[in-house]
């Protein structure tokens, strides 16, 4: 934006705070001369932005009384913190109510242009969460509204990206949706190179870029579902294989869909499906020590499969607990 116009809008701004303000101040507060300010003062005029000049010793310029401007005047990324705001407010509890988070949304889309409306549409139909949110990590604006455009239209789209080791490489996505998980953003496609479904944090997409062409999307799970089975499933340290006899919902208290994944058989005939019953579980972890706590908490008979280092441990913590116990 060139600078007078900029100067233009800020003159605006500080006579909408109210009151009348001296031309002294509003040439310090622009950092222009008199006459410049009374320039700036007709621009608005001619805007049909009614500023009434004040005469006297305390005179200067004011808006007229009653005057109200445009609900609003965002940019892209004005509009999308504040959408964004209401949305994750919302799921968080954060809103006095659902009905007034609800239009308050539709007054911004409403007064919005058609086509930062429509971009930003895309990106709620687009946006999937896993769980509450909590403080996201924002990802680049343009790089969010142009993976929402690919999702929406089907179209590939190549992005740079930075791996959690610092290797950066550049890659064809077939995106399926955007997902909002535990504090960060990610998008979920196939790596058209490899050939293989993928799982991109966003805010490590230095830039995205719309390519030719179309893809069909996939049968299957959704987006937040495909996000979960790749935490899950992710290569790591150590495989964990265990039995538990529990219902699922007891299990999925301590062992999430992001960290494990649950072999549900179907029930024998006439069992309740909410019904205790074996069970198997599976993890790929970094790390083993924080699993015999969890095993203790569900407080349900298991049996582990693999590895043998976590029976080691399990053995451990019961051996602790009962040593504690036996304190005077």
């Amino acid at each position: 934006m060139p600078r007078p116009a900029g100067r233009v809008l800020t003159l605006l701004e500080l006579l909408q705070s109210g009151g009348t303000r001296t031309m002294a101040e509003l040439a310090d507060r622009l950092g222009v001369e008199g006459r410049t300010v009374r320039r700036y003062v007709d621009q608005l005029i001619d805007l049909d932005v009614p500023v009434e000049s004040v005469r006297g010793r305390y005179g200067g310029y004011r808006l007229a009384p009653g005057y109200r401007l445009p609900p609003l005047m965002l940019s892209d990324d004005e509009a999308l913190a504040v959408l964004l705001g209401l949305i994750a407010g919302r799921r968080a509890g954060l809103t006095t109510e659902h009905t007034a988070s609800e239009t308050a949304s539709a007054k911004i889309r409403r007064v919005l242009p058609k086509h930062t409306a429509q971009r930003l549409d895309a990106l709620l139909e687009s946006l999937a969460f896993t769980d509450q949110p909590g403080e996201l990590d924002t990802p680049d604006t343009g790089v969010l509204l142009t993976i929402t455009d690919a999702v929406r239209h089907r179209r590939p789209v190549s992005i740079r990206y930075t791996d959690r080791d610092g290797r950066r490489s550049e890659r064809t996505l077939h995106a399926y949706g955007i997902v909002a998980h535990s504090g960060r953003w990610y998008v979920t496609g196939k790596d058209a190179r490899i050939g293989e479904d993928r799982t991109f944090r966003l805010d490590r997409i230095a830039d995205a870029r719309t390519l030719p062409g179309s893809f069909e999307a996939p049968v299957g799970p959704g987006p937040a579902q495909r996000v979960l089975s790749g935490f899950a499933t992710a290569e790591y340290q150590h495989e964990v294989t265990l039995r538990i006899y529990g219902a699922v919902e007891q299990i999925r208290a301590r062992l999430p869909a992001s960290i494990a994944s649950l072999e549900e058989h179907e029930p024998a005939a006439g069992q309740d499906p909410a019904a205790e019953r074996w069970l198997r579980v599976e993890l790929r972890v970094e790390r083993l020590d924080w699993l015999p706590p969890v095993l203790a908490s569900l407080d349900r008979p298991f049996v582990i499969e693999r590895p043998d280092e976590l029976r080691d441990l399990v053995i451990a913590l019961a051996d602790r607990l009962a040593s504690f116990a036996r304190q005077a």
